[in-house]
């Protein structure tokens, strides 16, 4: 079983490379915690894969968190507002870890970030 991480970050809002970054180890963690000590075990040992990627619109990251949320471990994060952007802005998701293939399903025609 080959174990990877999504994060899927929003293009819309324009964010900073400084605020994406810390908004995709928000969600990163965030999805962390709702995995078994196995799956988190296991991931590590596998050099703890991500990929990240890109969508253009919140109704398309919460339609992919929706589906994602509904088979896998998911966490779907909100700005506190602090810096760039407005206080609950839906800035992105991850999904997993989780299975490589399960993941690829949901996510496999989506760009790169």
């Amino acid at each position: 079983m080959v174990l990877k991480q999504a994060i899927v970050i929003r293009t819309d809002l324009k964010m900073g490379r400084g605020k994406i970054a810390a908004q995709s180890a928000h969600a990163s963690v965030t999805a962390l915690e709702k995995v078994t000590t196995a799956a988190y075990n296991a991931w590590v040992a596998q050099g703890m894969k991500k990929i990240v990627l890109k969508t253009g619109s919140k109704k398309e990251l919460l339609d992919l968190f929706m589906r994602a949320k509904k088979m896998l471990p998911t966490a779907l994060i909100k700005d506190a507002g602090m810096t760039q952007i407005k206080p609950g802005t839906v800035t992105c998701i991850a999904i997993g870890p989780a299975e490589e293939i399960d993941i690829n399903l949901l996510t496999k025609d989506m760009k790169l970030l």
